[in-house]
């Protein structure tokens, strides 16, 4: 028997996956109430716009994957935000910001996780607002435990929190100091913020359970909450990476006019399984391509993590993520050739760009000439999610006995790249900071668009069944770290807790989609597990290969279900240790 950190937590109930304990804990609850593996979702995921505002909040923006059992559907939840009117290219050129900075006020965006995850629960769940939210008001109020991840993370923001950040500093160091590991932290401001939105809800309830949410959705869009977010980066000014004094350009009107997407969900059909992510404005489908790529090869006969092995699966990356940084951008404003992309003919082609002895040193999207990424040394903005497991972003999963899965990855909002908004409790978003300022780019900024976002939750079904839903924080390298994590499961047939236990890498190789986006053409990050024989093998070839901590990459999460059985199994990983599985 293969040891593992943890076991498959097994169950028949219901179970959720969540980036922090209490999290899944505060999911476990809804299902205990009776609600189904969406409600579960929904209350794990404010509460993680809670637990870790280092890695998000709900200033941010949710991306979600659902599958109905009742109508065997899958959907996708677009809970990315918009840019405002007023954020055009000529904007910022006038102002000789050649880049959008990835902090303070300018990179903005309508928070969408409010919005995504009341529309998930309004059309997939069966409780109340005020039910789902009662954990996450609980942790706001009444406090939780400070942990060392997070302690760590206000300890190396005090310093910009006290000269620059006031309304942060009032918050995240009581006392003039971060609070201890163990000491009770409290969010009263945020509570009250979430409390009038049930109260929105209450006040609507006769209307009906749809009608009542949508209120409370539109009390957060419509109302006191948009009206004091606006406000307080209008009338003030924070210094960002342009090196000015810059405030925001969000109006009323830019909350006002903005509606969550409920879409159909991007498949590949990978040996058998079905595989779904959201459509371009993540860079979801980049999962998907690598697949088509890597179903060309005998995975399992090259041996898990052999250098045959890992080169494969990283040229393969390069060139999907040539792709993405080619094609990918919000679909409503950019037509991406998705079909092609996704064809057997396309990928059988650049398949052919493989070459197992070298590593390539260039970017090489389909139908457009190969160039060298640029090359920029590693910016120290603390948006840079490349290489930590815990400062950005965060992911949950859900499943019921019903076969009802959810998976959804929150990010964005969170403290480090803005300060808390006074009256409200939380930041305000910095994603707009991956549009680019080249109109001819695919990702180029335009008022109203959604920038193309890193986040990726991934559900699978077998045979019109659900299967399995996962998902990983890590920036870039999320759909590097939950690709291998698939193919340990589906390839070289490992339990949950194995496929994620064991030791990955990534390729920061095509530019990064957070400002500065720098590139490091051939480079290769190993786990500090993976052998001294193979990283030598690699180098070899090319790779300009570097060594991680031995637990370094990500935090996949990730449950299955096993419809002939009804068994629901879940593997959660150690790495940042505040990761966990519950249910029953």
């Amino acid at each position: 028997m293969t040891f593992t950190t943890r076991p498959v937590f097994m169950g028949r109930y219901g179970i959720v996956t969540a980036g922090h304990y209490l999290a899944a804990a505060a999911g476990l609850r809804m299902l205990e109430k009776g609600g189904n593996a969406i409600d579960a979702g929904v209350a794990a995921g404010f509460a993680l716009n809670v637990l870790e505002p280092q890695s998000n909040g709900i200033g941010g923006e949710a991306p979600i994957l659902i599958h109905c059992a009742r109508q065997k559907r899958v959907y996708a939840i677009n809970g990315q935000g918009y840019a405002p009117k007023a954020a055009t290219i000529a904007w910022f050129k006038s102002r000789g910001i050649e880049m959008i900075p990835g902090d303070g006020f300018l990179p903005a965006t309508v928070p969408g996780a409010f919005g995504a995850w009341t529309t998930a629960l309004q059309y997939f769940g069966r409780l109340s607002l005020k039910e789902v939210l009662t954990p996450t008001i609980e942790l706001t109020a009444e406090g939780f435990p400070m942990y060392p991840e997070l302690h760590g993370a206000i300890n190396r923001l005090k310093d910009k929190f006290e000269s620059e950040w006031p309304s942060s500093a009032r918050l995240y160091l009581p006392n003039g100091q971060p609070p201890a590991v163990g000491e009770i932290f409290c969010n009263e401001t945020w509570a009250e913020t979430f409390k009038a939105t049930i109260d929105a809800e209450i006040r609507n309830s006769h209307l009906g359970r749809d009608a009542a949410i949508a209120a409370a959705r539109d009390y957060f869009y419509k109302g006191p909450i948009a009206e004091k977010l606006v406000a307080y980066q209008r009338d003030t000014k924070i210094r960002d990476a342009s090196g000015q004094a810059n405030s925001g350009l969000l109006t009323q009107a830019d909350f006002h006019d903005y509606r969550t997407k409920v879409e159909t969900a991007v498949t590949f059909h990978y040996r058998g399984y079905d595989v779904r992510k959201c459509n371009t404005w993540c860079q979801g489908p980049v999962f998907l391509q690598q697949l088509a790529l890597l179903e060309g090869y005998d995975l399992a006969a090259l041996g898990h993590n052999s250098a045959d092995y890992i080169h494969t699966v990283v040229e393969a990356s390069k060139l999907a993520f040539a792709d993405r940084e080619k094609y990918y951008g919000d679909p409503d404003f950019v037509a991406v050739p998705l079909d092609r992309l996704l064809s057997k003919d396309y990928a059988a082609a650049r398949r052919k760009l493989i070459d197992m002895k070298t590593a390539s040193m260039e970017l090489r999207p389909g139908d457009a000439p190969a160039s060298v990424p640029r090359h920029q040394e590693a910016d120290t903005n603390v948006n840079q999610e490349n290489h930590r497991c815990t400062d950005d972003t965060t992911h949950l999963d859900a499943v019921d006995r019903e076969g009802n899965m959810m998976a959804a990855t929150p990010s964005g909002g969170w403290i480090p790249s803005s300060p808390v908004v006074e009256g409200v409790g939380f930041p305000l978003g910095t994603r707009g900071q991956m549009f680019y300022l080249d109109p001819n780019h695919a990702n180029a900024l335009a008022p109203r668009k959604r920038p193309r976002t890193t986040l990726t939750p991934s559900l699978v079904t077998k045979d019109g069944e659900p299967f399995m839903v996962f998902g990983t924080p890590g920036g870039d390298s999320q759909d590097q770290w939950t690709l291998q994590f698939f193919l340990n499961a589906i390839d070289f047939g490992m339990n949950l807790q194995e496929a994620i236990d064991a030791p990955s890498f990534h390729t920061n190789h095509f530019p990064n989609s957070f400002y500065p986006h720098n590139a490091r053409p051939g480079s290769l990050t190993l786990e500090a597990r993976i052998p001294e024989s193979v990283r030598n093998a690699l180098t070899a070839r090319g790779h300009k290969v570097s060594v991680g901590g031995a637990w370094s990459h990500g935090k996949v999460l990730a449950i299955t279900f096993d419809p002939k059985t009804g068994v629901i199994a879940a593997g959660a990983s150690p790495r940042a240790q505040i990761a966990y599985a519950m249910g029953r």
